[in-house]
């Protein structure tokens, strides 16, 4: 079945993978050099935890739905290739070497983008759980939450994203 969508609707299915990867990492990418920056510019601790916060929960929610789309177009591309058929035959051994390196790109591509999801869910909880300090007034733990995202979190996901893409680019050419 995934084969068949695939083979109709190939440039669409690919168009919407590339724009959800555009559109997530470029989402943090903005919110880290642009926003985390004009964050760091109001005086008022309060004010900007609470921005801080809310700016998250809109990248959050603008990012969801394209995670998804990519996880779905990721995994229809990798079946409905046929990267598989091409490196394994009926038994599970290998027909063809490069076909079993680009194979195993694959998953590791694969594995990027869930560890991703994981960390982007990671820090929607830590968000989450910010936005209940901040409703209660303990303002100095939200932001400590806060800034992990911003610091660890964030550049994470880009830096996995951007090696993520580069292996799409590297795959697209493969085959």
């Amino acid at each position: 079945m995934l084969v068949e969508l695939f083979s109709q609707y190939r440039t669409e299915i690919v168009f919407l993978h590339v724009v959800s990867a555009v559109i997530w990492v470029g989402g943090m990418v903005a919110m880290r050099f642009a926003a985390h920056h004009s964050f760091q510019m109001l005086d008022d601790t309060p004010v900007k935890i609470a921005r801080t916060a809310h700016a998250l929960k809109r990248l959050f929610a603008i990012v969801s739905p394209f995670v998804i789309i990519l996880l779905i177009t990721a995994i229809t591309m990798a079946v409905g290739i046929g990267f598989r058929d091409a490196a394994l035959d009926d038994t599970g051994h290998v027909v063809d070497d490069y076909a079993m390196v680009i194979y195993n790109l694959i998953h590791v591509k694969e594995a990027i983008w869930t560890i991703m999801a994981l960390n982007l869910l990671a820090m929607i909880l830590r968000r989450n759980k910010a936005q209940k300090l901040i409703d209660a007034g303990a303002y100095k733990q939200a932001g400590a939450l806060l800034k992990i995202i911003g610091q660890y979190m964030v550049p994470l996901n880009i830096i996995l994203g951007i090696i993520a893409i580069y292996l799409g680019v590297f795959l697209r050419n493969a085959y």
